[in-house]
């Protein structure tokens, strides 16, 4: 048994459920950590993304309550069949835009200079945003619409982007087009559950080669990290949601991305070149 290789899979798994819902970029931080580690080959990558799936487990959890209820009125209920179209409306541009860049985006934009440099992009423009005067239209996830479901659908492909985050594609851009802080927030957790779902399954079925049945142990302790450290910041981050606006990850975007520009580009660390 490798210990050193469950370590890394243990701390990408934390690493993973602590940020995918959070507007400072998963797979950016993944990326970046997955080359510090040497963990960034063809199969680390696609590990990256299987430990997806752990993180989308614990929002079904969070919210399962609201699930089994859409789930029992689909059909019946006018709101909940509102609601899956609503996600169905939001996930399709980052699908379409998905299937059509997936191997462009993974083979030239995975690397951590591109994660940097996006990163303190997005960290000016959720600043920028923040500085808006915000006119909110709708006040809870349940009364979106389908244009309002199609414009956070627009957006969320932006973070097809390494580094761009998401969360904070979606939870801005819900700002933006009108949506409160916390029904942008909650649609975002929603819509993270198709469109992660759709993103692993696709990239495990177009690399299913590359894994054997020893790599279980491996795929099931980043899986488990996952899951555990994304139930828990997802309870912190609501709250933090309902008090506070997303400066502080703004500011931490900015300092951390150019930290990763400064140690690269000064050769203090050997990243994989960009």
């Amino acid at each position: 048994m490798d210990v050193i290789l469950f370590l890394k899979a243990l701390f990408l798994g934390i690493l993973e459920g602590a940020t995918e819902f959070l507007p400072v970029s998963s797979t950016g931080h993944l990326i970046i950590a997955g080359d510090l580690l040497n963990f960034n080959d063809d199969k680390a990558k696609t590990f990256e993304i299987f430990i997806q799936l752990g993180a989308i487990l614990a929002i079904i959890w969070f919210y399962r309550q609201r699930v089994m209820t859409v789930a029992r009125g689909l059909g019946r209920d006018p709101m909940a069949n509102r609601f899956v179209m609503n996600l169905a409306i939001a996930f399709m541009p980052a699908a379409v835009f998905g299937l059509a860049l997936h191997k462009l985006i993974k083979a030239y934009l995975f690397n951590p200079y591109t994660v940097a440099s996006a990163l303190v992009v997005g960290g000016f423009i959720i600043l920028w945003i923040e500085r808006r005067q915000h006119r909110t239209r709708v006040e809870t996830v349940d009364q979106m619409d389908w244009k309002d479901a199609l414009k956070v659908g627009m957006f969320q492909s932006l973070a097809l982007f390494p580094g761009v985050s998401r969360a904070g594609a979606t939870i801005m851009g819900g700002m933006v087009s009108g949506l409160s802080r916390s029904a942008a927030t909650e649609f975002s957790f929603f819509l993270a559950i198709p469109t992660m779902l759709a993103a692993t399954f696709y990239d495990l079925y177009k690399n299913r080669a590359l894994f054997d049945a020893k790599d279980f142990g491996v795929l099931a302790v980043g899986f488990v990290a996952a899951f555990i450290s994304a139930l828990f910041v997802v309870r912190l981050f609501l709250t933090f949601v309902g008090r506070h606006n997303f400066n502080l990850f703004a500011y931490y975007r900015i300092v951390f991305g150019l930290l990763v520009l400064l140690v690269g580009y000064t050769g203090w660390v050997a990243f994989t070149p960009g």
